[in-house]
């Protein structure tokens, strides 16, 4: 288990993180969100060992987690962590790069690893290809699979599909988290995409003002966002009488107490998201047509 205790840190005079408080359990998924510059990469990187905490504890089992003032070399092997750099061998092909960590005294094992984490990260047809003729997506799966390689207790992933296409994302994380669960891999992931979070983290943590505002399952966060943030990573939403809504629990219908004026109209595929003015604030409708600018409607709430 990973145990974070009244962790704080900051940089020169400017604190960044504020007495953090949690757990993760073996085999489990944490998601940590929050706004660009919220401290989500430093905690990674706190975790990691890469930072000295000014406050605080990490311990890893009965492992206490020490930044450089303590170690010469950053890091520990039950640990592995993929940044947004990825610090890969350019001119070595996705297989030699993966390989490269595995034990060459038993070649039959380290082909069949190198193969498994190849069909992991999704790179079959690019297995015998030089990393620096790669696209930066393909070069971040490569990363993923050569930390996946000496088998880690618990993986730190900071954007893990930041710069990989939405005709891969899909099927790659299924892949991913799958296997790390498989495998009973701990994982923490700091993210801005809902969709590296909704369908795979077993928790969630919020960071906001140098402190954790929220911990929980994403099920129960979605459901019972407590602030206009939460709501946000999430989709559109909109805050009528002091009560957070999200595009789909509002509906147009023909006569109601609710009347808005329509001010934009956007296609995202299933439907249209209605952007409307509602008593002088904006409020988003998901609606299965376009309405023109100007146009009165009439809405209910779908709690």
């Amino acid at each position: 288990m990973l145990q974070i205790k009244n962790l704080s840190f900051g940089y020169s005079k400017t604190d960044v993180l504020s007495h953090l408080n949690f757990t993760v359990d073996i085999g489990e998924n944490l998601a940590i969100i929050g706004e660009s510059g919220s401290g989500k990469s430093t905690l990674l990187k706190l975790i990691y060992g890469e930072f000295d905490a000014e406050q605080g504890e990490i311990h890893w089992k009965d492992t206490k987690i020490l930044g450089p003032k303590f170690n010469l070399v950053v890091g520990y092997d039950f640990m592995k962590y993929v940044s947004q750099e990825f610090d890969l061998m350019p001119y070595t092909t996705v297989e030699d790069n993966i390989g490269k960590h595995l034990s060459r005294f038993y070649p039959e094992e380290k082909k069949r690893r190198t193969q498994e984490l190849i069909k992991v990260v999704e790179l079959e047809a690019f297995a015998k290809t030089k990393v620096k003729n790669l696209s930066g997506g393909q070069k971040q799966r490569v990363a993923i699979a050569r930390a996946l390689a000496k088998e880690p207790e618990i993986l730190l992933l900071d954007e893990p599909f930041s710069h990989i296409d939405n005709f891969k994302k899909q099927s790659l994380r299924r892949s991913v988290f799958n296997y790390l669960k498989e495998q009973k891999i701990s994982c923490i992931v700091a993210s801005h995409d809902k969709n590296d979070v909704l369908g795979f983290a077993d928790q969630m943590i919020v960071l906001h003002q140098k402190s954790i505002i929220a911990k929980d399952t994403p099920n129960q966060l979605y459901n019972h966002p407590k602030t206009p943030l939460i709501a946000s990573f999430f989709g559109e939403f909109s805050v009528i009488n002091d009560n957070i809504y999200y595009a789909h629990q509002l509906k147009v219908v023909d006569h109601l107490e609710f009347k808005a004026t329509v001010t934009k109209s956007y296609f995202n595929g299933q439907s249209w998201l209605i952007e409307a003015d509602f008593n002088n604030q904006p409020i988003f409708i998901s609606h299965h047509t376009k309405l023109n600018k100007g146009t009165e409607i009439h809405f209910e709430i779908d709690k």
